[in-house]
């Protein structure tokens, strides 16, 4: 990184940006090579003629998309710019949301109606049959429900969602459903754990979906899957809830 670089004529607020833009840019032509490494924040700051701060923000950008990736007493490396390691850090990302923010919880239920209501469409409309991991994890749902084995049933209820979306044979939509596997089986226990749903209720759910997706009708399959995840969304509104109360019994 040896070319001078300036931000004089740049407003405060676009820095981080602009330092953000110059390094992609970088980055994806080659110029600094995937596995280097960069140089220390205060020498970026230095080469650009900004703040640490703004250099700081343009690498968290960065890791978001994909192309940098941070380590607790290491300097930044460079990394895959492909599909994979983009999803991989967006979860990373995900996850910290999470841990500030419950509600950020909520919207993951939402991402989770926007893809899987229509996989269940695209399930119900396909003549192949759906993998046979879907009715192996049913057939696994089933058993821990009779044995009420919580931790068995939500870890086969999440391989049942992601089973399905791993039949539409879509290798982008099943990177990123699997990059928020271990998000989703989180919601799962969370809502599992909600006194009014019983593992047998549930088990009954998935059974309903893997019937209408057998039964070739798309508009009936999304719905029965929007339903369910609806119930789940609810399920996890009790949760959080509760979850609030126990920590503040007084309402404050």
């Amino acid at each position: 990184m040896v070319e001078p670089r300036t931000a004089r004529a740049i407003p405060r607020e676009n820095l981080r940006q602009f330092v953000s833009d110059d390094l992609e840019g970088r980055i994806l032509s080659g110029e600094i090579a995937i596995g280097e490494r960069l140089p220390s924040e205060s020498e970026i700051a230095k080469e650009y003629g900004v703040s640490t701060r703004s250099v700081r923000e343009a690498i968290q950008i960065l890791e978001t998309k994909g192309l940098l990736q941070r380590r607790h007493g290491e300097r930044t490396r460079v990394v895959r710019n492909d599909v994979g390691e983009f999803l991989g850090t967006l979860t990373t990302t995900v996850r910290q949301l999470f841990a500030k923010d419950r509600d950020y919880l909520v919207q993951l239920m939402d991402v989770r109606r926007m893809i899987e209501v229509e996989v269940a469409g695209i399930l119900a409309g396909n003549s192949a049959p759906v993998a046979l991991d879907v009715s192996r994890s049913l057939e696994a749902m089933h058993d821990a429900a009779r044995n009420e084995d919580f931790t068995s049933f939500t870890t086969h209820d999440a391989a049942f969602h992601l089973a399905l979306v791993k039949s539409t044979g879509n290798d982008i939509l099943a990177v990123l459903y699997d990059n928020l596997h271990n998000l989703i089986t989180e919601v799962i226990r969370v809502t599992s754990r909600v006194p009014v749903k019983s593992l047998e209720e549930a088990y009954a759910e998935h059974k309903e979906i893997f019937t209408a997706i057998h039964a070739g009708d798309p508009d009936h399959a999304r719905s029965v899957m929007r339903r369910h995840i609806e119930n789940s969304s609810g399920y996890l509104h009790v949760a959080i809830l509760n979850a609030r109360n126990e920590e503040n019994p007084d309402g404050s």
